[in-house]
């Protein structure tokens, strides 16, 4: 069965970041692709390829790892040039977790 074209009745529901969204939006945008058409086709590569359409190694995730340390120390960055600063109190009530 081609999920791509194939009558969609079902409702698949998950939570993520509003900012990823809206970048992964922009980036299947380009080629024509709604995030809902982008995970059906991720899903139809996962049926034909018997899992993961990708390989999944060491080399990925250090990829990844660099990437979010790049974003890390770039928010550092902002950070520590904001002229704002919050008490560790308010860090806590911001986050909405408990000390």
């Amino acid at each position: 069965m081609d999920i791509v074209s194939a009558t969609k009745t079902d409702t698949f529901r998950m939570r993520i970041n509003p900012e990823i969204r809206r970048n992964l939006e922009s980036v299947y945008a380009k080629s024509g692709l709604t995030l809902t058409d982008a995970v059906n086709v991720f899903f139809q590569q996962s049926l034909n390829a018997g899992g993961l359409p990708f390989l999944v190694t060491e080399d990925n995730a250090e990829l990844v790892r660099a990437k979010a340390l790049k974003r890390l120390l770039k928010e550092l960055e902002e950070g520590l040039s904001d002229p704002i600063s919050y008490s560790e109190d308010e860090i806590y009530q911001i986050l909405g977790v408990e000390k």
